[in-house]
């Protein structure tokens, strides 16, 4: 899918384009691709003069080779943006592409974004861009505001990850942990410390791709200042995920501690079945090996009075147990 973005009257307008002839109608300042196809990359090649890597959205790409700058003047820059699904949260590749010196470019350069499926960031983006006239002047300014809205977007998922470790804190210090309890909020803390984790690791890329774009000095007065704030966003947001890891390890260790106790609670109940049931098994093995004939032609009361013993030695035990408060 290959859509334009043209600016009128300060604000981004949305053209989906379905064939070469079109991109001629419009002087876009930012052209995204969703998964593009061999033809729609050849549009783009044909027109703007810009070829698109093959290995455009490769994940197995060095770290080093992912921000540079070819020597047309082309500036390429691979991010990870987040998808917060919490069923599966997930990164996506992006590839940019910006190039402010070729003719067919016109004046405010064209940024090209590559990726293979549709982006919480983007949407927000365009909304945002279509009802706030004057917030996008140029490529770049296009380039830092996913950035910014990138950042808002992990900043609104750590708010929903307080909320749902809010729900397990009440499951786990109620006091009642079933194994089968403990089980479930083992299983939502794991989640959720894997989104914390991939928010920890997306705003770690932002920073590097925005401390990229500063280095080069391409951006002017305001927007080096609009790239700081938003560098000061994401330092923001460290204190927050390492809360949200102090707290999902608490509640981990909570929860196992939980289980613990359940396993002790049955241990215990065997302890204290064998204990009990040690005198009744001495009574029944002297009783039993301890005469030269059968005790019943002997002593007519014999069964009678080893039951009795056997029985009392089993209950005093539990009686002194019970006493002692080590059954409850």
């Amino acid at each position: 899918m290959l859509n334009i973005f043209s600016l009128a009257n300060g604000r981004l307008f949305q053209e989906e384009i379905s064939s070469q002839e079109e991109l001629s109608q419009f002087h876009p300042i930012w052209v995204d691709l969703e998964s593009p196809t061999p033809e729609e990359k050849r549009w783009i090649s044909q027109h703007f003069g810009v070829l698109i890597p093959e290995d455009a959205m490769d994940e197995d790409i060095e770290e080093s080779a992912r921000f540079y700058e070819e020597d047309n003047g082309e500036l390429h820059i691979r991010s990870d943006f987040l998808i917060a699904d919490m069923e599966e949260p997930r990164a996506v590749r992006v590839a940019f592409i910006l190039n402010q010196h070729n003719d067919a470019l016109k004046s405010h350069g064209v940024l090209f974004s590559i990726h293979d499926e549709d982006l919480p960031v983007f949407r927000l983006l365009r909304l945002r861009a279509r009802r706030a006239p004057g917030l996008i002047e140029d490529a770049k300014d296009v380039l830092l505001e996913l950035f910014s809205v990138d950042a808002e977007y992990s900043a609104d998922t750590l708010e929903g990850i307080y909320d749902e470790l809010e729900k397990v804190s009440k499951m786990v210090l109620s006091g009642d942990v079933t194994d089968a309890l403990a089980g479930e909020v083992l299983g939502e803390i794991a989640r959720l410390e894997d989104l914390n984790g991939r928010i920890r690791r997306n705003m770690m890329d932002t920073r590097r791709a925005l401390s990229f774009a500063m280095r080069l000095r391409m951006l002017n007065a305001e927007q080096f200042d609009d790239a700081r704030q938003i560098l000061r966003d994401i330092d923001s947001l460290d204190s927050h995920t390492a809360f949200l890891f102090d707290k999902i390890n608490f509640l981990m260790d909570a929860t196992v501690g939980f289980i613990n106790i359940n396993q002790n609670k049955i241990i215990k109940i065997f302890s204290v079945a064998s204990v009990a049931l040690l005198p009744p098994t001495l009574i029944a093995s002297v009783y039993g090996m301890n005469f030269q004939f059968m005790p019943e032609l002997q002593w007519e009361m014999g069964y009678g009075y080893a039951v009795v013993l056997m029985v009392a030695s089993a209950v005093v035990p539990m009686w002194y147990f019970r006493r002692r408060g080590w059954l409850k």
